[in-house]
């Protein structure tokens, strides 16, 4: 009981100190502190509080403001503010900075971050699919994106209108009912154009995804192997959620590594329903 009441003071004491250094680095995350700057504001060593900061919040000091930073750059460019405004927005120097923290966090580069689609013109339609209302996006050189209508039609083509936000749209439910007839058709499948729109990092995460045979799963390391970059697994998973076409690059088969269902774009039940689709089709 004595040791209970003594691990619960101790944690009490922990979380005032994680508290005062939370706000702390809330108020000069864009000076981008130190360890030993944050570790004295919060009263610890600099060893002390990079553990127990780690384990209160589940990232380090470090990694806390490069994603404060990360989300005030990310709002001055959405905003349309340029590169290098974005980059002091976010307390950085210069690009450089910046570039290596979008590749961080979003696994793409400011630039193409920025672009959002200008130029691109899209047909979209809703159709049918064996896993609910699929809503799709169709370029002159082939498909780009299937989401689905989850909860509805709206939401299901805002899902997909805000990864190329500055691109053109015109509705032509024919000729997504007509696409979608053939991406399940199992004998013309692997046949259809895509047209995707990515980083070049995004589209080798996606190729590899492509090599995957139906009913065959793998793991966000094994894809960073696949990649020669075996220790990218947090960029990979960037890649993987942001695969734009569901079913035909197959991010719904990249399990955690103890081969548990993990988070999906579309939903875990339409993930585990597409591996049982697979999986007795085999």
């Amino acid at each position: 009981m004595t040791a209970d009441i003594y691990t619960l003071d101790a944690s009490s004491r922990d979380y005032d100190r994680i508290a005062g250094a939370l706000a702390y680095l809330g108020d000069n995350w864009r000076d981008h502190p130190d360890l030993d700057r944050a570790a004295k504001a919060a009263g610890l060593s600099p060893h002390h509080f990079q553990r127990v900061f780690t384990r209160w919040v589940g990232v380090s000091p470090k990694k806390f403001v490069g994603a404060l930073a990360h989300d005030a750059a990310r709002e001055a460019i959405d905003d349309g503010a340029c590169v290098l405004d974005a980059a002091f927005e976010a307390g950085l120097s210069g690009p450089g900075r910046l570039h290596d923290l979008f590749i961080a966090h979003e696994a793409v580069t400011p630039g193409d971050a920025r672009r959002r689609g200008a130029g691109l013109q899209f047909h979209w339609g809703v159709a049918p699919s064996p896993f609910g209302d699929a809503v799709l996006l169709i370029a002159p050189r082939g498909l780009s994106a299937m989401a689905f209508a989850d909860p509805d039609v709206e939401s299901g083509f805002a899902d997909l209108e805000a990864r190329y936000p500055a691109a053109r749209y015109e509705r032509d439910d024919a000729l997504a009912r007509h696409w979608c007839e053939r991406i399940f058709a199992p004998e013309s499948a692997e046949k259809l154009p895509l047209a995707l729109y990515g980083t070049p990092w995004q589209r080798q995460v996606w190729r590899a995804l492509l090599t995957l045979k139906p009913g065959e799963t793998t793991s966000y390391k094994s894809i960073a192997e696949q990649v020669d970059s075996p220790k990218a697994s947090r960029a990979v998973g960037a890649a993987v959620g942001a695969n734009p076409i569901s079913w035909l690059i197959p991010c719904h088969r990249v399990l955690a590594t103890n081969g548990k269902l993990t988070g999906y774009h579309w939903g875990v039940k339409r993930k585990r329903a597409m591996l049982a689709y697979e999986a007795a089709r085999r």
